[in-house]
């Protein structure tokens, strides 16, 4: 994981702008290991702390878990990858 403060998915969502960033790309792993890491990845960051998804795909089994957790989300489509922007309401 490494910090981008300037992400351009981030300025594509109503995703809070003056939090940290972090980014988590999961598009080399294959199910269901993105889920799992970026369900772990959200229970170790502070709740401040915007995360920065990069996936090959959207993330649908993700939705519904982040939903019950109380995030909020955005995913955008790029031309390298699909980025979900997750923040703590």
């Amino acid at each position: 994981m490494s910090q981008h403060v300037d992400y351009p998915a981030l300025a594509a969502t109503d995703a809070p702008t003056d939090r940290p960033v972090e980014t988590l790309d999961v598009r080399s792993l294959g199910p269901p290991h993105p889920l799992r890491r970026t369900l772990e990845t959200l229970a170790e960051l502070p709740e401040e702390t915007v995360l920065v998804q990069r996936n090959d795909r959207a993330p649908q089994h993700l939705y519904p878990k982040l939903d019950d957790r109380g995030y909020a989300y955005e995913t955008v489509e790029g031309e390298e990858a699909t980025s979900t922007v997750i923040w703590d309401r």
